[in-house]
């Protein structure tokens, strides 16, 4: 379930916005503005060629749009990414990127079309730097090239793109940094695993064509932010929610061994597919994925009228070549793709099967597991972190839970609500942080960190308490790494964001800022950047200890040993009192049926049994609304 990632959850922001309107906007950051206007002093001679940028907030200089590989369009669809061309004139690096093709989303997306719209462009693959402001002549060199963070987007790798709202410069600017963002194929332009397509390249014949975009950017930087005055062998990739996962899928490549040096992982998962899921039909041993590439063929012929239905779309697909079959699908637009993958009842997102063990990027062992075998990842420092309140993102879209009168919305049944996104946010964490911290812990020897971000002091307004209602959940954390506090457009920012509680987030931001710079400087968060925060201490086999953030009037920032594992959420279920067998079953299959329906790659036989020893039925189980 937790495949869909922030920017699909951010969708339901919108829905109370009439809220939302009666806020004044938030006063304004005199670091928050930019001048998009040249500046000469930042022109830099890359192997590329010239680039300028424009002076940013902070002390800093920013570049943007610049492309790291050609336009993966025609027969390079579906194709590792090559090298860009070098230019000749100079480069304004001045304006962000096309995003690359998705559905529109009314946050981290696209939010300038029309919900469910299909937007954006292949060629797409740029990035964009920001650096402290030096004149070129002074440009940090050698042993003086800071350290560089590279951060990955989130959406569930089908939307999303590196625009503001990851805004770099305070992070460069504070702490001397330099910090690069990315755009990466997504969907089924970035996943796709249908044999006759795949091409090879010095990588082998890979579907994650997503991966290698994101590996593509690292070996740009790698070649190229010395220009900027960055470190190339002191690289820290961090990423949230599905840029978590990506990150996760970094150290696991061996593709990508040695072209970064530290990892933060941000609400991540370790959620991938087999090969077989992602190719094979639904009725193949294996069986595949419901959206397979093979079962796509299928739709996209009854799509266009060839076949009247599943079983002539098949027979007719076996009479062809392969090269009629990538012919075919090369064939397909954008629009025509994105219709074969449109789910039924809800046009505004599609689920393809995305993160492929393949074999060649990816190793065909699942994460967990290969993080059990010392030398089989990239054995670098780590960071692993959720926030205490995730599925609240989700939840409280669910008009089981929530009623909306008039722009108004109240929550139903706090307690229940609060229940619900208690098991499956403490499921998260075990799932994304404490479980695979256990692992590299006994394997790692990089040094492997938690956290949990506690911040809930969000206002009311008109009746509603947004702390309760959304508190600590998905994304949320996101404003407070990048030090701003941006979230959608300035009256969504101000409903959540407001004066008085400014002081303590602005405090729980410059610290996270801090550790995160630290980590990128040394390795480990320590003590922050200036050595005066608490000890942020590692997790070790003996203690597992994570880090909480939060303000002083909840507790402040402070060390916990208060891990959770799979099995403590069951057991805590099992135990709540005051459920019915019904809503005990559901909130079962809800929490631990998500991964392939409890197949025992993924340890789900557990489950399973323990779904049988309930005596629930295959059919009495109902959703709590946190897909």
């Amino acid at each position: 379930m937790w495949r869909a990632g922030l920017l699909l959850g951010l969708l339901g922001l919108g829905l109370f916005v009439g809220v939302m309107l009666t806020s004044e906007p938030p006063p304004a950051d005199p670091e928050d503005a930019s001048l998009e206007i040249a500046d000469v002093a930042s022109e830099r001679l890359t192997p590329q060629g010239s680039v300028v940028g424009f002076a940013g907030p902070a002390q800093s200089h920013a570049w943007l749009g610049i492309p790291y590989a050609a336009a993966p369009v025609g027969d390079a669809r579906w194709r590792a990414p090559r090298r860009a061309e070098p230019w000749t004139d100079t480069l304004d690096a001045l304006a962000y990127a096309s995003p690359c093709v998705q559905l529109a989303s009314p946050m981290g997306g696209v939010a300038t079309a029309a919900l469910g719209t299909l937007v954006g462009s292949e060629d797409c693959l740029a990035l964009n730097v920001w650096a402290p402001r030096f004149d070129a002549a002074e440009v940090p060199s050698g042993a003086e090239r800071l350290p560089v963070m590279l951060w990955i987007h989130g959406g569930a790798n089908t939307i999303g793109t590196a625009d503001a709202f990851y805004e770099g410069a305070l992070l460069a600017g504070r702490h001397e940094l330099v910090v690069v963002t990315v755009n990466y194929r997504l969907g089924p332009l970035g996943w796709f695993a249908h044999p006759t397509v795949l091409g090879p390249s010095p990588q082998g014949v890979s579907p994650n064509l997503g991966t290698l975009d994101l590996i593509e950017a690292l070996r740009w930087v790698r070649e190229n932010i010395e220009f900027f005055g960055g470190d190339p062998n002191n690289v820290t990739v961090f990423g949230e929610s599905a840029g978590g996962q990506n990150t996760i899928s970094l150290i696991a490549s061996p593709v990508a061994a040695g072209l970064f040096h530290r990892a933060i992982v941000q609400s991540g998962s370790l959620a991938s597919v087999s090969l077989s899921e992602a190719v094979n039909y639904i009725d193949e041993d294996p069986p595949g994925d419901a959206y397979s590439a093979k079962e796509l063929v299928l739709r996209l012929l009854m799509q266009d009228g060839t076949a009247s239905d599943r079983e002539t779309a098949k027979f007719f697909v076996e009479g062809l070549e392969a090269s009629e079959i990538a012919s075919y699908l090369r064939r397909q637009s954008p629009q025509e793709l994105y219709a074969g993958y449109r789910l039924e009842g809800n046009a505004e997102r599609i689920d393809p099967p995305r993160v492929i063990r393949d074999g060649v990027v990816l190793p065909e062992t699942p994460a967990i597991d290969l993080f059990a075998e010392p030398g089989a990842y990239s054995d670098v420092p780590i960071i692993l972190g959720s926030n205490r309140d995730e599925a609240k993102l989700f939840l409280f879209q669910n008009p089981e839970q929530v009623s909306r009168t008039l722009g108004l919305i109240r929550i139903k049944d706090e307690t229940r609500y609060n229940l619900i996104a208690r098991l499956h946010s403490d499921l998260w964490k075990a799932r994304g942080v404490d479980e695979p911290a256990r692992v590299l812990a006994e394997t790692s020897s990089g040094g492997v960190y938690a956290y949990r971000f506690d911040w809930d002091e969000e206002p009311v307004r008109l009746g509603t308490d947004f702390g309760v209602l959304l508190g600590a959940a998905h994304g949320m954390e996101i404003p407070f790494v990048f030090g701003h506090f941006r979230f959608g457009d300035e009256t969504m920012s101000a409903a959540l964001f407001d004066e008085e509680g400014e002081p303590g987030r602005r405090s729980v931001s410059d610290a996270m800022m801090s550790y995160w710079a630290e980590f990128a400087y040394s390795g480990a968060p320590g003590r922050g950047r200036a050595g005066e925060l608490p000890l942020w201490s590692a997790w070790s086999p003996a203690e597992a200890g994570f880090l909480i953030f939060d303000t002083l009037r909840d507790g402040g920032i402070r060390m916990s040993l208060e891990a959770v594992s799979g099995h403590g959420v069951l057991g805590r279920l099992m135990s709540e009192p005051g459920l019915s067998d019904a809503e005990r079953c559901g909130l079962f299959k809800d929490l631990f049926g998500s991964d392939g329906e409890w197949n025992t790659e993924t340890g789900g036989e557990f489950y399973a049994e323990r779904y049988a020893d309930l005596g629930c039925a295959s059919g009495s189980a109902s959703s709590n609304g946190t897909e």
